[in-house]
């Protein structure tokens, strides 16, 4: 089976040679480009992806136009930065195809120095124990390296486009019943400047949005 994954990308010129090809055989790359201005879709292009351009900017929008071009059954999301080896694709889409799960999320293990600056670790960890207290989900990460089936993904009444998406999905997903599992990744130190997690304004934006998601659950899960 193909699975095609989905890169939302942003000037990430200096990482996708190398991320793409580290694409193991069958997993297909989409670079959803939403607006870089360094050559990032000329290089995934010529690495073989295919790209979509994606003019409202997020990364939600990024993720949520890549799902829309995908077509294989069972699609992946991964950031473009070389944060994450494709390499481990499989170990996140396994549980997935084997029936074992619905959504499986890559809870990140680091590798390295200045891989996951502390402010965005405490921020991560403060929003998985709000979404454990809330939905009752147990997961300890909110993974950005993740796999489920396409159409239940597209069916999910997942409405934001920032970066509350990888955040909204899971919230989603569990309130839909679905069997949501973690599994250890290796997370390594980003190429290039990160817009998300290498800035305490970035971080501070993202848990914003995503308590601003969180904000939406009715009331905390019961003891």
């Amino acid at each position: 089976m193909e699975i095609d994954v989905v890169l939302p990308c942003l000037d990430e010129a200096g990482a996708l040679p190398w991320v793409l090809s580290r694409m193991p055989y069958g997993y297909r790359p989409i670079v959803a480009d939403n607006g870089s201005a360094d050559g990032s879709p000329d290089i995934a292009a010529s690495h073989g992806a295919r790209v979509v351009y994606v003019p409202q900017r997020g990364f939600g929008a990024a993720c949520h136009a890549g799902l829309l071009e995908a077509g294989s059954e069972i699609v992946c999301v991964m950031d473009a930065d070389a944060s994450f080896d494709p390499g481990d694709l499989p170990s996140v889409a396994g549980p997935v195809l084997a029936g074992q799960a619905d959504l499986v999320l890559g809870r990140r293990s680091i590798q390295g120095k200045g891989a996951w600056p502390l402010h965005a670790r405490i921020g991560n960890r403060v929003l998985a124990a709000e979404l454990r207290r809330r939905v009752g989900v147990p997961v300890r990460d909110l993974g950005p390296m993740r796999a489920a089936r396409r159409q239940a993904l597209l069916a999910l009444p997942m409405s934001d486009r920032r970066f509350g998406y990888p955040l909204e999905m899971v919230v989603r997903a569990a309130q839909a019943g679905w069997r949501i599992a973690e599994t250890d990744v290796p997370y390594y130190p980003r190429t290039g400047k990160s817009k998300v997690t290498g800035t305490l304004g970035g971080t501070v934006r993202t848990v914003r949005d995503m308590r601003r998601v969180l904000a939406t659950v009715a009331s905390p899960a019961s003891p």
